[in-house]
């Protein structure tokens, strides 16, 4: 019973900070002279009112669940990293080469395609963990950097190298043995989910049991009483980047080895820019926690999903919709800024 009443205490905050979002989204429709509660039944239908329309937000859902793994294990270590965005699309163009140039029976080439856009993600993140680490750079400057860099080379190894002949506007498709299999037929769901589920697990998993992990949730909370404890803080920087960086590489290569129909990277990155900044707001939604995430993505999944559904059957505009999703999203974040300030706050007294 008492863990229960914790439970929905914690809860609570969310709770409110929802109702406050969706009312102020009410309000704006209200002041557009849209009808708010047809609206919302229509993002709630859109998302939830089908199988396939629940398959499309869980699709949605894939990628940002992973790249919500990578700022909240960051900010589980102390650390504000933003990178998720430039590791993706290295995830991404290294689906793409191992997918679709390598052949490997079936099973076997999409097993290594997915590790080897982990490993994309995860080689781009030493950049900013070894700056860090060796030379004091902030990661949130370094992050940006690195993310901008990123998007420039593969921009061009998508459209100059790897480009499909007589398709310029896409990259070469993975081969049939490098995809993830449809759950859903006529959906771009597939069984990528349970691969992206799993990872957020294994993550859980590692904070809540493992020595490291407790090093690093230790280090995050306090950083002087962990190095007065003997934990190393360079060694907590660089696994936290590591582990982000594999997490952003497997949100990359999910949208080319596990998203139909085009099973490709478009040369101008639409279909895999902003998930790294997404993840952002999904982490923050679930309170930096790799379960709590996974609702979190789900939610965000359905937003993006359902919200169109707000403007074909209500008529609102789709910049509208985008306005109040954002305001959506910043009211269920605001709870888990809240307790970061406080956190950091608390750090810096004892610092001091």
């Amino acid at each position: 019973m008492e863990k229960l009443k914790r439970v929905l205490e914690e809860l609570l905050p969310s709770a409110v900070a929802l109702v406050i979002g969706l009312l102020v989204g009410g309000i704006l429709m209200y002041a557009y002279g849209y009808d708010a509660l047809a609206a919302y039944k229509a993002l709630f239908l859109g998302s939830f009112g089908s199988l396939y329309d629940f398959s499309e937000t869980l699709s949605f859902a894939i990628p940002v669940m992973l790249t919500g793994i990578t700022f909240a294990i960051g900010v589980r270590a102390g650390l504000f990293n933003i990178g998720a965005e430039g590791q993706l699309y290295m995830g991404a163009i290294g689906a793409v080469i191992a997918g679709a140039l390598v052949q490997l029976p079936p099973l076997i080439h999409v097993a290594f395609a997915t590790l080897v856009a982990m490993l994309f993600g995860m080689a781009w993140s030493i950049g900013p963990a070894l700056l860090k680490v060796k030379r004091g750079v902030h990661e949130v400057i370094s992050t940006i950097m690195f993310n901008w860099i990123a998007f420039y080379f593969v921009m061009y190894l998508a459209q100059y190298h790897l480009a499909e002949p007589g398709r310029a506007e896409k990259t070469y498709s993975v081969l049939e043995t490098a995809r993830y299999s449809i759950l859903v037929e006529g959906t771009s769901l597939t069984s990528v989910l349970f691969v992206a589920i799993a990872f957020n697990i294994a993550v859980y998993l590692f904070l809540a049991l493992t020595k490291m992990g407790f090093e690093l949730r230790v280090y995050g909370a306090n950083p002087d009483a962990a190095r007065y404890a003997g934990i190393s803080d360079k060694k907590v920087m660089l696994v936290s980047f590591l582990i982000g960086g594999l997490a952003a590489g497997l949100a990359g290569g999910s949208q080319i080895l596990g998203r139909p129909p085009t099973w490709a990277l478009y040369g101008t990155m639409g279909n895999v820019m902003a998930l790294g900044f997404d993840g952002i707001g999904v982490a923050l939604i679930g309170r930096n926690h790799p379960l709590g995430i996974i609702i979190a993505s789900i939610f965000i999944g359905a937003l993006k999903h359902g919200g169109r559904y707000m403007e074909y059957q209500v008529g609102v505009y789709s910049e509208l919709v985008e306005a109040i999703t954002g305001l959506i999203i910043i009211a269920l974040a605001v709870p888990e800024i809240v307790e970061m300030v406080k956190r950091w706050r608390v750090r810096r007294r004892v610092r001091i």
